[in-house]
């Protein structure tokens, strides 16, 4: 076991334990080091989240987005996944299994391995989903296994980006109102401090549903969308990379509905 792994292990401990403070419904509780981080069963939809890597804190963003999810007022059971260290590159273990999503009814991917190109390992977390495991996609997910040279993930994505623009905050135009996702977002809601990601490509089966200009160029790129890959449904969103967007309150609401989207429980 490496050091990395050692550590987010023991981080992930500490901020499920700051949770049951602020949420105790969840009776959450952390596993051993050789173990995914899991709340009680006591909820009814079964969410993982993958996290960990470069540039964010990874531990602040779960702990936000369980206490959102229960602030919503989301029964849910937890599996936090904090593995692969804090560099560009990782093939976590976790999906060594290939019966890996099937405990979970919506899976979260906020993990941060632009390096990692391996396809059969790619694949391996593509072809879950595309038979049919719903997912969320936020910020840094995007630029996950972007080096790759196979289009799988960002088909799954439904967006293709490799770079972004400069931290500000960003007026967010919603394009499609009547979508579910974002019946409650306001109308004229500007992004906590965080980066606007540059969308090379949209994929077919991506409808957008807000977007945001860029500073530099003028243009307009997505921000929140919805995807269609294979048989799942993937709600995903390009900010995510400050503290202060975890502490939004639109942000985090807007994710939760995402989720429960993805997930057939939205209708």
């Amino acid at each position: 076991m490496t050091f990395h792994r050692t550590q987010s292990r023991l981080l992930a401990a500490t901020f499920l334990l700051a949770l049951t403070a602020f949420a105790p419904t969840l009776a959450l509780m952390s596993a051993s080091a050789d173990e995914p981080v899991k709340s009680e069963p006591n909820g009814s939809l079964k969410v993982l989240l993958i996290t960990s890597g470069c540039c964010h804190d990874y531990d602040f963003q779960a702990k936000a987005l369980q206490m959102a999810a229960t602030k919503a007022g989301v029964e849910a059971q937890w599996t936090v996944v904090n593995d692969g260290g804090k560099g560009t590159e990782a093939e976590i273990d976790f999906y060594n299994d290939e019966a890996w999503a099937k405990p979970f009814d919506v899976v979260i991917h906020n993990e941060c391995f632009a390096g990692t190109t391996n396809p059969e390992y790619i694949q391996r977390i593509t072809k879950a989903h595309h038979a049919g495991t719903p997912a969320v996609v936020i910020h840094c997910a995007m630029h996950t296994y972007r080096d790759a040279k196979i289009d799988d993930w960002r088909e799954f994505l439904g967006v293709t980006s490799r770079r972004h623009d400069h931290q500000s905050h960003y007026p967010i135009k919603v394009v499609t109102e009547d979508h579910p996702v974002m019946r409650e977002y306001p109308a004229a809601h500007v992004s906590a401090m965080d980066e606007l990601y540059i969308i090379e490509k949209v994929w077919p089966n991506t409808t957008v549903l807000a977007t945001s200009k860029s500073e530099r160029d003028g243009k307009d790129y997505p921000v929140i969308w919805t995807n269609q890959y294979g048989d799942a449904r993937v709600y995903g969103t390009t900010y995510g990379h400050s503290n202060e967007t975890f502490q939004d309150e639109v942000f985090l609401a807007n994710v939760v509905r995402g989720m429960l989207w993805a997930a057939g429980r939205l209708e």
